[in-house]
């Protein structure tokens, strides 16, 4: 037998009930339902033994494969809206924003990092991210990276 790992898809409707339940102590726990992962568990119902067993094998498809974390730099001028501009467009494209990181502005301009999460239609529109430096008042765009 091979000890490599493996993902596979698999319909959650054959599987047991306790890796549902595992997926669904995550989420509990990440959208800050619960204050432990006792209580979660206890919650979903669902041995704490068990959870702790799969927690880390157990994932949605969405979880792993249909999303992709973008990087960027942005300069940008420091007039009002600016920064608000950049953000619309970045909801236009259906793009999650994970962090905004902004410097103070010196001479100017201040430079913003920005992670943002791409669903599977906002990535179909990663080349569009380019026409962000058409907006008024961003200088500066680079891209990071994208995973």
């Amino acid at each position: 037998m091979n000890d490599r790992s493996q993902l596979i898809v698999i319909d959650s409707n054959i599987l047991p009930d306790v890796f549902t339940k595992v997926l669904d102590v995550k989420k509990l726990m990440a959208q800050r339902g619960e204050k432990s992962f006792a209580s979660a568990c206890k919650r979903i119902g669902i041995s704490r033994s068990a959870y702790y067993k799969y927690k880390d094998s157990v994932f949605s498809y969405e979880e792993l494969f249909n999303r992709r974390i973008v990087n960027m730099y942005l300069l940008l001028s420091d007039s009002p809206g600016v920064l608000s501009s950049v953000l619309v467009f970045l909801h236009d494209l259906d793009a999650n924003i994970l962090t905004v990181n902004q410097s103070i502005p010196v001479d100017g301009a201040a430079a913003v990092n920005i992670s943002l999460r791409l669903t599977e239609q906002s990535e179909a529109q990663l080349n569009t991210l380019n026409s962000i430096t058409e907006l008024d008042g961003v200088l500066e765009v680079k891209l990071l990276s994208a995973e």
